[in-house]
């Protein structure tokens, strides 16, 4: 009875993140800081811009709009925290608070992850099926497919995170990773942890290759459709659609698969939150910089928009 009463000992983690550059602290904060305000912006200007101009109310616009929803929330899990140590020098988190992270992180990610493959689901029905695109991607479809990305977000952060944090941990408390991530916490548990990273490598393969083949799949289609364009023009025009998109998806499930699809024996607390800094910190300011940098119809209503709000003088 008393040993299964002391397991579970650990209130409060330990983040390290980058406490070991500790001369860069107050540039760590700055850089940080300075990307998380561009990735609010940014992806705010996107939801407001998709929101408010009559010509981008088509569905990939409206996913567009979930999309940078989505790296808002998804940045917010684990910056505001990062700069809080970062300035403090604090790095502590509590239990509930770990757990409340990894949550909302998984949340977000498993999100993103199915909303990648509806996105790429849209440039096939657009490329390949122009003439059905009204029916294959009607209000009531766009609903029901971005409603089940939340819905899939939902339970992956509720198939780990309840299960991770009923684990015994007894010490040490010390994370190595600047957020509540699965593999560093799974470190501190006591104890066997092999049917928690084979869940996990199950729940990861199921969740982030079967939308990544539903991709793989759609831009199959796509590039065989586009090949049989006869003019050069068409063929750019076409694939010139498909490229924002395609670049967010390597990005974004690049990083994702080497972080999770490996055994814990692999994790190198060196290298790895450099590669979970750029799938929670940078990827989600470079998506409305793709997105708006490499779309004529985004750069059009934000002139548009500018010219609204910002009288022109003569």
């Amino acid at each position: 009875g008393r040993m299964s009463a002391n397991t579970s000992m650990v209130t409060e983690f330990l983040l390290l993140g980058f406490s070991h550059l500790a001369d860069l602290q107050g540039l760590l904060f700055s850089v940080f800081l300075t990307i998380y305000l561009l990735t609010v912006a940014g992806n705010f200007l996107i939801v407001v811009l998709v929101s408010t101009d009559a010509a981008l109310q088509s569905p990939m616009y409206l996913f567009l709009r979930t999309l940078s929803a989505l790296e808002i929330g998804y940045t917010s899990v684990t910056v505001p925290l990062l700069l809080h140590h970062l300035l403090t020098g604090r790095r502590h988190i509590s239990r509930s608070g770990c757990a409340l992270q990894m949550f909302f992180f998984l949340f977000f990610g498993a999100t993103e992850c199915c909303l990648l493959a509806a996105m790429a689901y849209d440039r096939y029905a657009a490329i390949c099926e122009p003439l059905r695109y009204p029916l294959l991607l009607s209000h009531r479809v766009c609903l029901q497919l971005a409603g089940s990305a939340w819905a899939c977000g939902v339970l992956v952060g509720l198939g780990h995170t309840p299960f991770i944090f009923s684990l015994p941990f007894c010490g040490p408390n010390t994370i190595q990773q600047f957020f509540c991530e699965i593999q560093p916490v799974l470190q501190l548990v006591c104890g066997d942890t092999s049917l928690n990273e084979l869940q996990i490598i199950l729940a990861t393969a199921l969740l982030i290759l079967c939308p990544f083949g539903l991709i793989l799949g759609s831009y199959g289609r796509i590039l065989v459709t586009i090949f049989r364009i006869p003019s050069v023009a068409g063929r750019r025009k076409a694939f010139s659609t498909c490229s924002s998109h395609l670049i967010v998806v390597s990005l974004f499930y690049g990083t994702a698969l080497f972080i999770y699809i490996r055994p814990k024996a692999s994790y190198d607390p060196a290298t790895d939150p450099l590669v979970s800094l750029f799938y929670a910190v940078v990827t989600p300011i470079l998506n409305p910089i793709i997105y708006s940098l490499r779309n004529t119809e985004v750069k059009a209503a934000l002139k548009r928009t500018i010219q609204k709000t910002v009288p022109m003088e003569i």
